[in-house]
């Protein structure tokens, strides 16, 4: 089991990878500028190679840590915990700026649930648009809207072609507050171990999200080439302190990080609203809802200096934080208790992680895996959602195991309704 007790070596597989077979993998580790401190041996040679390029970069400090839901991602790997000293890599932040959970536990217990939990999940879908699809109007208080029109505006007035990937910018985002979008995110109405009803949701930044993070994405591999700056994969550009485009960039991924922040409370309140609607007792919210991002930047201190740290498919996992980490939509999902790790930068994984790729989850599986993956839940079990099968993710208890030195598991929970874009 990988634990923090074996990440004191500059190379955390060093006790683990003993045979002949083993030592591409080291050599591989070995070209790397700081040390990268991976939390899992279930890791292929692909998302080393990220890790190792990430490594190598000028601008990161001490090490780069992996999370035990390590995978392959575009330029910086997913569930990666990247330190630079004063820059940004806009492209380990990626284009769902902000993406994260919510939760919250109910009064409900699981013999107020219906034995047919369909019309639940209908009830959420007609009130949660997915997809593509957002409400035929702003559903948030316009005091809301206003508040992050008055920053927005500020971002596009310098930066006017972000709203031209949008043919009508505003009334977009305006009315995908509240929206759920597609891939791997998802409500899900859950039980616990004690058979209380949760809420717990997945999403992000919407389209405008993707359009800053596209757009600053773009800057960044420009201003690369205007300062002859050569790099290992072009989706590690990064924007220096005191550039032209670094504080535009900072402000914009505040912003889409809040917008992320209350996109989640304003579908928690619509969810809430289809259970009320859904002829179940009259209930409460007995706990506070936790909420966190896992694709974003913070500022923080780690090893004596102020850094911008990107958590790319990682939550916070500071002492007593509480956190979300939500297995695949046939598996467990657990809220956790952070133990404040400082060799993980108190972080740890964002859930299960894929073992396998979209397309390669839809040329090994079908509908008929998907439905007898996720027996007991209700959801949709078509082939236009084979890609987020249970299968295609790694095993979240395993996930678990390999950071018992990084969270505690306050409770575990178990889907019985799903809604996926």
């Amino acid at each position: 089991m990988m634990g923090e007790a074996h990440l004191t070596h500059a190379w955390s597989f060093t006790n683990y990878l003993k045979r002949k077979a083993d030592m591409p993998i080291l050599k591989q580790i070995n070209k790397a500028r700081v040390p990268i401190k991976i939390y899992t041996t279930d890791i292929n040679s692909k998302a080393i190679d990220q890790l190792v390029n990430i490594a190598n970069l000028p601008i990161v400090h001490h090490h780069v840590a992996a999370m035990p839901d390590v995978h392959v991602g575009i330029g910086a790997t997913v569930g990666s915990v990247i330190p630079t000293l004063n820059a940004v890599i806009p492209a380990a932040v990626g284009v769902d700026i902000g993406c994260g959970m919510n939760a919250v536990r109910t009064s409900l217990k699981a013999t107020d649930l219906p034995d047919n939990l369909y019309s639940i999940r209908r009830n959420i879908e007609r009130l949660i648009p997915v997809g593509f699809n957002w409400h035929s109007r702003a559903v948030v208080k316009s005091s809301t809207v206003k508040a992050l029109d008055k920053p927005l505006d500020e971002i596009l007035y310098k930066h006017p072609s972000i709203a031209k990937m949008f043919r009508t910018f505003h009334q977009t985002w305006h009315r995908q507050l509240g929206t759920l979008g597609g891939g791997n995110h998802f409500v899900e109405i859950c039980l616990d171990e004690n058979d209380d009803v949760w809420i717990m949701l997945h999403s992000g930044s919407r389209g405008v999200g993707n359009a800053i993070g596209r757009y600053f994405i773009n800057l960044a591999q420009k201003d690369m080439q205007r300062h002859q700056i050569h790099l290992p994969d072009k989706n590690l550009a990064y924007l220096n302190e005191g550039t032209q485009y670094f504080d535009d960039y900072v402000q914009a991924v505040n912003w889409a990080q809040e917008y992320a922040w209350i996109n989640r409370r304003e579908m928690m309140k619509l969810v809430v609203n289809a259970l009320q609607t859904s002829k179940l007792p009259k209930f409460t919210l007995t706990k506070k809802a936790i909420n966190c991002h896992h694709n974003y930047i913070s500022y923080e201190t780690h090893y004596g200096e102020k850094v911008y740290v990107t958590r790319k498919g990682a939550i916070s996992a500071e002492l007593d934080e509480l956190g979300i980490i939500p297995g695949s939509m046939g598996a467990k999902s657990f809220i956790v208790k952070g133990k404040g790790s400082k060799s993980s930068f108190c972080s740890c994984s964002h859930g299960a992680g894929r073992a396998m790729s979209r397309t390669q989850a839809k040329k090994q599986f079908n509908a008929i895996d998907l439905q007898n993956q996720t027996s007991g839940v209700e959801c949709r079990k078509d082939k236009g959602v084979v890609d987020e099968i249970p299968g295609a993710y790694k095993d979240i208890e395993t996930v678990m195991n390999n950071q018992h030195d990084l969270v505690s598991i306050e409770h575990t929970l178990k889907q019985v309704v799903c809604v996926k874009g």
